[in-house]
């Protein structure tokens, strides 16, 4: 799958941005000021995106997250996001045995004159993704305004492919591969994330974060499995109790 509009440059200039706002709170923030005021709940709502380099596919679309603080340093929760692109599916990408088949499909074709020669097979299509993730986030609170945190990725992801074939013959090559007009799919997923809080009340803070992940969804259509990282940015608010005295 080739993405039609999008490259690397989206995920390189967001984790660019995020290790930036690192650094620079890090320094500026006064250091071993700790936090004195730590909501038991956590809720998140922002921006994401999802890029998959190795198949071409960007997709934009919504994050959130609540979590649950046992300790200052140790949130419990629930992840999930939704989100959207098109893509180009190529048969480069394929099953070495499909790939055959369909040469030897578009070789009849074309020696017929049905296609002319030189003819590319190309199968757009548009892709929605939906990530769902439980587990335990990990958080360092030594700075006043700002808190560090990074957690384990591990999940199931659901996506829907839905081809939108230009020509006769990516229509009949679509409707192989999938009859239903749709191709869904589910899988696990894991990695590793992290990001930053930038503090701007007891009870709002601004998050920016990444995640890298691996997967290998319609594995019986993709010779490959991917890398993809969300990035998201948005606002976190908090409430509940104060247990800044848990350690």
């Amino acid at each position: 799958m080739r993405i039609l509009h999008a490259d690397d440059d989206h995920t390189t200039t967001a984790l660019h941005t995020l290790v930036a706002l690192f650094l620079l709170l890090a320094v500026s923030s006064p250091a071993f000021s700790q936090q004195t005021y730590v909501s038991r709940f956590d809720l998140y709502t922002g921006y994401t995106f999802l890029d998959s380099p190795h198949i071409g596919l960007f997709q934009n679309g919504f994050h959130t997250q609540f979590g649950y603080r046992t300790r200052t340093w140790l949130t419990l929760g629930f992840d999930y996001s939704i989100s959207t692109g098109d893509l180009t599916l190529v048969p480069s990408l394929l099953p070495t045995p499909l790939q055959r088949q369909l040469a030897a499909q578009l070789a009849a074709r074309v020696a017929a004159g049905q296609l002319p020669p030189g003819y590319s097979l190309m199968v757009p299509a548009t892709s929605s993704t939906q990530t769902f993730a439980l587990g335990p986030q990990y958080t360092y609170r030594r700075f006043k305004h700002l808190t560090l945190f990074a957690r384990p990725s591990l999940g199931a992801i659901r996506e829907v492919a839905t081809p939108h074939p230009r020509d006769p013959f990516a229509a009949a090559v679509a409707m192989q591969l999938a009859p239903s007009g749709k191709k869904l799919d589910w899988t696990g997923f894991y990695g590793f994330g992290g990001g930053v809080d930038v503090i701007l009340s007891p009870h709002i803070s601004w998050r920016t974060q990444a995640d890298l992940v691996w997967d290998h969804l319609f594995s019986d259509l993709l010779r490959d499995g991917r890398w993809t990282v969300r990035f998201s940015v948005g606002l976190a608010f908090t409430f509940g109790r104060n247990i800044a005295g848990t350690k």
